[in-house]
Protein backbone atom coordinates (compact mmCIF):
# COMPACT_ATOMS: atom_id res chain seq x y z
CA UNK A 1 0.00 0.00 0.00
CA UNK A 2 2.60 2.36 1.29
CA UNK A 3 4.93 1.64 -2.01
CA UNK A 4 1.77 2.03 -4.28
CA UNK A 5 1.10 5.67 -2.92
CA UNK A 6 4.85 6.89 -3.31
CA UNK A 7 4.79 5.72 -7.00
CA UNK A 8 1.34 7.58 -7.36
CA UNK A 9 2.87 10.62 -5.70
CA UNK A 10 5.80 10.25 -7.61
CA UNK A 11 3.96 10.02 -10.97
CA UNK A 12 2.28 13.18 -10.33
CA UNK A 13 5.19 15.19 -9.22
CA UNK A 14 6.58 14.12 -12.67
CA UNK A 15 3.77 14.65 -14.85
CA UNK A 16 3.58 18.35 -12.78
CA UNK A 17 6.88 18.88 -13.28
CA UNK A 18 6.53 18.41 -17.51
CA UNK A 19 3.44 20.60 -17.06
CA UNK A 20 5.35 23.18 -15.63
CA UNK A 21 8.21 22.85 -18.12
CA UNK A 22 5.86 23.46 -20.84
CA UNK A 23 3.26 26.31 -19.91
CA UNK A 24 5.05 27.97 -17.34
CA UNK A 25 7.08 30.33 -19.48
CA UNK A 26 3.86 31.23 -21.42
CA UNK A 27 1.89 31.79 -18.28
CA UNK A 28 4.57 34.07 -16.86
CA UNK A 29 4.76 36.07 -19.71
CA UNK A 30 0.74 36.36 -19.44
CA UNK A 31 1.04 37.16 -15.94
CA UNK A 32 3.74 39.66 -17.04
CA UNK A 33 1.28 41.70 -19.56
CA UNK A 34 -1.31 41.74 -16.96
CA UNK A 35 0.74 43.54 -14.59
CA UNK A 36 1.97 45.87 -16.54
CA UNK A 37 5.65 45.02 -15.49
CA UNK A 38 8.68 45.24 -17.36
CA UNK A 39 9.97 41.32 -18.82
CA UNK A 40 13.29 41.40 -16.59
CA UNK A 41 11.66 43.13 -13.48
CA UNK A 42 8.34 41.35 -12.92
CA UNK A 43 7.68 40.19 -9.15
CA UNK A 44 3.81 40.86 -8.93
CA UNK A 45 3.65 38.38 -12.26
CA UNK A 46 5.78 35.88 -10.66
CA UNK A 47 3.83 36.04 -7.36
CA UNK A 48 0.63 35.42 -9.63
CA UNK A 49 1.92 32.38 -11.70
CA UNK A 50 3.77 31.01 -8.63
CA UNK A 51 -0.25 30.89 -6.60
CA UNK A 52 -1.59 29.51 -9.70
CA UNK A 53 0.54 26.89 -10.19
CA UNK A 54 -0.12 26.12 -6.71
CA UNK A 55 -3.43 26.05 -7.19
CA UNK A 56 -3.19 23.75 -9.84
CA UNK A 57 -1.02 21.30 -8.42
CA UNK A 58 -3.06 20.98 -5.86
CA UNK A 59 -6.56 20.22 -8.03
CA UNK A 60 -3.83 18.18 -10.08
CA UNK A 61 -5.63 14.86 -9.26
CA UNK A 62 -9.34 16.00 -9.39
CA UNK A 63 -8.56 17.36 -13.07
CA UNK A 64 -9.49 14.57 -14.73
CA UNK A 65 -9.68 15.23 -18.24
CA UNK A 66 -10.19 18.81 -17.67
CA UNK A 67 -6.80 20.74 -19.78
CA UNK A 68 -4.56 21.67 -16.45
CA UNK A 69 -3.56 24.98 -18.64
CA UNK A 70 -6.72 26.55 -18.66
CA UNK A 71 -7.10 26.01 -14.91
CA UNK A 72 -3.67 27.72 -14.47
CA UNK A 73 -5.10 30.48 -16.56
CA UNK A 74 -8.21 30.84 -15.21
CA UNK A 75 -6.96 30.87 -11.49
CA UNK A 76 -4.21 33.45 -12.89
CA UNK A 77 -7.02 35.52 -14.36
CA UNK A 78 -9.06 35.66 -11.33
CA UNK A 79 -6.14 36.20 -8.91
CA UNK A 80 -5.45 38.98 -10.82
CA UNK A 81 -8.69 40.49 -10.90
CA UNK A 82 -9.04 40.14 -6.92
CA UNK A 83 -5.45 41.81 -6.67
CA UNK A 84 -5.89 44.78 -9.33
CA UNK A 85 -8.25 46.34 -6.65
CA UNK A 86 -5.28 46.06 -4.44
CA UNK A 87 -2.28 46.84 -6.49
CA UNK A 88 -4.69 50.21 -8.54
CA UNK A 89 -7.61 50.60 -6.24
CA UNK A 90 -11.17 50.00 -7.28
CA UNK A 91 -10.51 52.04 -10.76
CA UNK A 92 -6.82 51.62 -11.81
CA UNK A 93 -6.34 55.29 -11.51
CA UNK A 94 -3.88 54.95 -8.86
CA UNK A 95 -1.00 52.58 -11.17
CA UNK A 96 2.70 52.47 -10.68
CA UNK A 97 4.81 53.98 -13.12
CA UNK A 98 4.07 52.40 -16.36
CA UNK A 99 6.82 49.89 -17.88
CA UNK A 100 5.27 47.37 -20.07
CA UNK A 101 3.63 47.03 -23.60
CA UNK A 102 -0.02 47.40 -21.75
CA UNK A 103 0.44 49.69 -18.89
CA UNK A 104 -1.51 52.44 -20.98
CA UNK A 105 -4.74 50.50 -20.17
CA UNK A 106 -6.79 50.05 -17.05
CA UNK A 107 -6.44 46.54 -15.36
CA UNK A 108 -9.64 45.43 -16.54
CA UNK A 109 -8.88 46.15 -20.39
CA UNK A 110 -5.47 44.31 -20.06
CA UNK A 111 -7.37 41.56 -18.29
CA UNK A 112 -9.90 41.13 -21.38
CA UNK A 113 -6.85 41.93 -23.89
CA UNK A 114 -4.88 39.35 -22.25
CA UNK A 115 -7.40 36.69 -22.28
CA UNK A 116 -9.13 37.73 -25.44
CA UNK A 117 -5.78 38.39 -27.82
CA UNK A 118 -2.80 36.62 -26.28
CA UNK A 119 -4.30 33.45 -25.06
CA UNK A 120 -7.17 33.16 -27.79
CA UNK A 121 -9.56 32.38 -25.00
CA UNK A 122 -13.32 32.82 -26.74
CA UNK A 123 -15.35 36.25 -25.92
CA UNK A 124 -18.00 33.55 -24.27
CA UNK A 125 -15.25 31.86 -22.75
CA UNK A 126 -13.68 35.25 -21.30
CA UNK A 127 -17.64 37.03 -20.29
CA UNK A 128 -18.01 33.88 -18.47
CA UNK A 129 -14.86 33.91 -16.64
CA UNK A 130 -15.18 37.47 -15.42
CA UNK A 131 -18.95 37.33 -15.01
CA UNK A 132 -19.60 40.22 -17.56
CA UNK A 133 -22.01 40.44 -20.52
CA UNK A 134 -20.85 39.12 -24.16
CA UNK A 135 -21.09 42.67 -25.18
CA UNK A 136 -19.21 44.37 -22.28
CA UNK A 137 -16.54 42.28 -23.40
CA UNK A 138 -16.29 42.80 -26.85
CA UNK A 139 -17.06 46.97 -25.84
CA UNK A 140 -14.01 46.63 -23.60
CA UNK A 141 -12.04 44.69 -26.10
CA UNK A 142 -12.13 46.80 -28.44
CA UNK A 143 -11.32 50.11 -26.49
CA UNK A 144 -8.08 48.52 -25.37
CA UNK A 145 -7.51 47.67 -28.67
CA UNK A 146 -8.11 50.94 -30.10
CA UNK A 147 -5.82 52.38 -27.48
CA UNK A 148 -2.81 50.48 -28.16
CA UNK A 149 -2.92 51.39 -31.82
CA UNK A 150 -4.23 54.31 -31.67
CA UNK A 151 -2.25 56.28 -28.67
CA UNK A 152 -2.88 60.15 -27.59
CA UNK A 153 -0.88 61.77 -28.78
CA UNK A 154 1.18 64.42 -25.92
CA UNK A 155 -0.06 68.20 -25.91
CA UNK A 156 2.01 70.52 -28.11
CA UNK A 157 4.45 72.11 -26.05
CA UNK A 158 2.91 75.82 -25.56
CA UNK A 159 4.60 78.67 -27.64
CA UNK A 160 6.55 81.23 -25.72
CA UNK A 161 4.47 84.26 -26.24
CA UNK A 162 5.32 87.49 -25.84
CA UNK A 163 4.63 89.46 -23.20
CA UNK A 164 2.56 93.19 -24.27
CA UNK A 165 3.61 95.92 -22.19
CA UNK A 166 0.38 97.57 -20.86
CA UNK A 167 -0.07 100.94 -22.64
Amino acid sequence: MRDRQVARNARRAREFEAFVAGAAGRLLHAATLLTAEAPGDNPRARRLLTHALAHTYARWDRLRGEDPYDCARQCLADRFARAAWHWYGAFGRARPDPCGPLAALAPQERLILVLRLYEGVAEQQTAALLGLPIERVRAICHRATTTLLHPARPAAPRAAGRKVAPS
